[in-house]
C-alpha cells in the first residue's frame, strides 16, 4: 500500500557538499525543516543518513535520493534496488532514480527496479531523466512522476544548460503523470514559469540551499 502523493508546487532540495559544514545531518534537518515551515510542499534529501534526521524534523513528503559512484557505470541517483531500500527505509516517501538510458549497474533494467521499489518497499518512484526519450520509457516502466532532473548532466545533453523548459513542454505533451521541472531554476520567476507551464512541482536547491556555491561565485567576482 502506496500512502503518498506527489507533492505540488515547490520542493526545496536540501544537499551540500561532502567538505561542507553544512553537510552535518542536523543542519540539513534543520534546512528541510525551515523550508516547510516557510511553505515547501516537500522536500528532496541524499543519503540515508540525512534522510533519517529529516524525517524526525518534518512530516511533509520526503523525496530520497542516495547518490553513489559506482566503478564502470554513469548512473549514481539511487543506482541499485539496495540503494532504493536503504533510503526507503530511512523514511523517504518517494524514490528518486535516475533513469537515463544509460547502462544500469549489475544489469538491472528499469522497469524491475521501478516494480521492486513499489511492490517491495511500497514506495513511489521518482524518475529523473535528461531526455524525451528517457522520459517516454520511464513513464511506461511505471515511474509516478518523472523529472527534467539531468537534462545538461549527461552526455547526450552536456551542450545544453539547464532549466530544461523545452524538454519540460515536450514531457507535458507526451506524458501522462506528472511532471517535475528540477534543475537550474535559479529565481522565483523561474520556478512560477515552470509551473506556469503546467508542471505539477518544481525542485529548487542551490539557489534556496546552496550556500556554499553562492558564496564562491561571489567571492570568485569580488574577492575574499
Amino acid at each position: 500500500m502506496i500512502n503518498c502523493q506527489i507533492p505540488t508546487g515547490l520542493i526545496v532540495s536540501c544537499q551540500a557538499p561532502a567538505d561542507s559544514p553544512l553537510h552535518d545531518p542536523s543542519v540539513i534537518a534543520a534546512m528541510a525543516r525551515t523550508a516547510v515551515n516557510r511553505g515547501a510542499a516537500g522536500v528532496r534529501i541524499d543519503t540515508p543518513a540525512h534522510i533519517m534526521a529529516v524525517r524526525k524534523q518534518v512530516s511533509a513528503p520526503i523525496i530520497g535520493i542516495w547518490k553513489q559512484q559506482l566503478p564502470g557505470c554513469e548512473i549514481y541517483i539511487t543506482p541499485r534496488f539496495e540503494d532504493a531500500r536503504a533510503i526507503a527505509l530511512a523514511g523517504a516517501d518517494i524514490i528518486a532514480i535516475d533513469a537515463t538510458l544509460r547502462n544500469r549497474p549489475a544489469g538491472e533494467d528499469l522497469k524491475t527496479l521501478i516494480d521492486r521499489i513499489h511492490n517491495e518497499l511500497g514506495k513511489l518512484v521518482m524518475a529523473d531523466v535528461d531526455t524525451i526519450e528517457a522520459a517516454i520509457v520511464a513513464a511506461e516502466a511505471g515511474a509516478d512522476t518523472v523529472g527534467t532532473t539531468l537534462f545538461g548532466y549527461t552526455p547526450q545533453t552536456e551542450s545544453f544548460s539547464p532549466p530544461g523548459f523545452d524538454l519540460l513542454a515536450q514531457m507535458l505533451e507526451k506524458l501522462e503523470v506528472p511532471v517535475i521541472c528540477e534543475g537550474g531554476i535559479s529565481a522565483p520567476e523561474m520556478a512560477k514559469k515552470a509551473l506556469d507551464l503546467g508542471a505539477a512541482a518544481v525542485v529548487v536547491g542551490a539557489d534556496i540551499t546552496g550556500i556554499d556555491i553562492k558564496v564562491t561565485a561571489y567571492t570568485s567576482l569580488i574577492g575574499k
